[in-house]
């Protein structure tokens, strides 16, 4: 057992080259899965009759149905679900679309497009952000690879969701919140169209001191709000407003499945927990990641931001697996600070990248075969090890004077 135990606490298996292996191995097999799965769909339906992309069909016909000059349809579930069916065929299922009126802002261009031709402008636009912010936290010298194998990829492509958007929203306005506090607001402001991913986004603001990026944020989100109520009516809005409700009893009826979510409240729930108690583990999850971040408020901006990327993703009790790609931020940062830092890896960090990254391309299935909710306890476990590190890069200043470092030979460190 010991030996065990020092295995997965030093991983020392996992090494360059094996890592390395790991991934050309997971980027070939995704590539193979993609182009089986392109392959074998036929006038915009996958091999098994549903829409090509699954939930872009949601986001599809709601810019149809905007083309149309119907846009509060697009909540309307009646009249958005029959849109589905007559472009898709009863076989199709159904997939809601439960947005702000913003994001379909951002869907309207789609509408001039046939679907396959849609499906893929979104993938490679919203990809090509992704890959740009995901590239920028983890530098050139690792090169794409962990980008494109990171399996997360793959899960969003396949739902055809707007993981890669979202994440590269989040991800960028946290890199340029200090070098460009207005843009880093602004990005946060356009998460307008997933805002249960910017939940936390004020506190950070907040903790690193960027009053002009709140107000950028604000101003956006009101901007975007604005405009698309100048675009679609009021009519959308109060379609959108009587719809939320709806959305609320999907996630405590367990209508999209518990299995298929990935926060703290319905990790609770597919483990039986009654819904109070569930509600109470998300709202005692939520408080202790904050407290987390006020802990670390003064750490280096990289170990702050990846934080602040887990504790949304603790905070937020609607949470699904193609939200993952927002994890290359703190995967990044971790395997940043273990390649080029002077210690190297500590203890458990290696076990832990491993297991966070394949976390998008198990988790669903390990809560749907054997009710094992992973993600919240993997993010937990992320971090643990951003506190660890960013506390002792908080607390070495304090401790080593100027004078102690000349006498043990120390050097600052940064």
């Amino acid at each position: 057992m010991s030996n065990l135990a020092h295995a997965l606490r030093d991983a020392d298996w996992l090494n360059a080259r094996r890592a390395h292996a790991y991934l050309v191995i997971l980027a070939v097999i995704s590539a193979f899965v993609a182009a089986a799965y392109v392959s074998l769909s036929h006038r915009g339906l996958d091999p098994s009759g549903k829409a090509l992309g699954t939930d872009f069909a949601s986001f599809w016909t709601a810019s149809q149905l905007a083309l149309e000059q119907r846009p509060d349809a697009a909540w309307r579930m009646d009249a958005h679900g029959a849109a589905q069916v007559a472009r898709f065929g009863t076989q199709a299922g159904y997939a809601a679309f439960f947005y702000p009126p913003p994001f379909l802002l951002a869907c309207l261009p789609l509408a001039m497009l046939d679907y396959p031709i849609a499906l893929l402008l979104w993938l490679i636009v919203t990809g090509a952000a992704y890959t740009a912010m995901a590239r920028a936290w983890l530098g050139p010298s690792f090169g794409l690879l962990p980008i494109l194998a990171f399996p997360a990829v793959l899960v969003n492509a396949g739902h055809g969701q707007n993981g890669f958007l979202t994440a590269a929203l989040l991800g960028g306005a946290i890199s340029c919140n200090r070098r460009h506090p207005w843009l880093s607001g602004v990005l946060i402001g356009a998460l307008i169209i997933k805002p249960h991913l910017a939940v936390l986004a004020p506190v950070f603001l907040i903790l690193t001191r960027n009053g002009r990026g709140l107000a950028a944020a604000a101003t956006t989100a009101i901007g975007l709000s604005a405009l698309s109520w100048l675009a679609f009516g009021s009519a959308a809005w109060s379609q959108f407003i009587a719809t939320s409700s709806i959305a609320g009893q999907t996630l405590e009826q367990d209508l999209i499945g518990y299995a298929k979510m990935q926060s703290v409240f319905a990790g609770a729930r597919l483990i039986g927990a009654p819904l109070m108690l569930a509600w109470f583990l998300q709202a005692a999850a939520a408080i202790g990641a904050v407290a987390i971040l006020w802990r670390i408020r003064q750490a280096e901006a990289t170990l702050l931001g990846a934080a602040f990327v887990c504790a949304t993703l603790l905070t937020t009790p609607f949470l699904l697996d193609y939200d993952l790609t927002v994890l290359a931020v703190p995967l990044a940062v971790l395997l940043r600070a273990g390649s080029e830092g002077h210690e190297g890896f500590r203890s458990w960090e290696r076990l832990a990248l491993g297991v966070g990254f394949i976390l998008p391309l198990v988790a669903r299935p390990m809560g749907i075969l054997i009710c094992l909710p992973m993600t919240p306890f993997v993010v937990a476990a992320l971090l643990s090890l951003l506190l660890a590190r960013a506390t002792t890069r908080v607390r070495a200043p304090v401790m080593a004077h100027p004078w102690q470092r000349s006498l043990t030979g120390a050097s600052s460190p940064n």
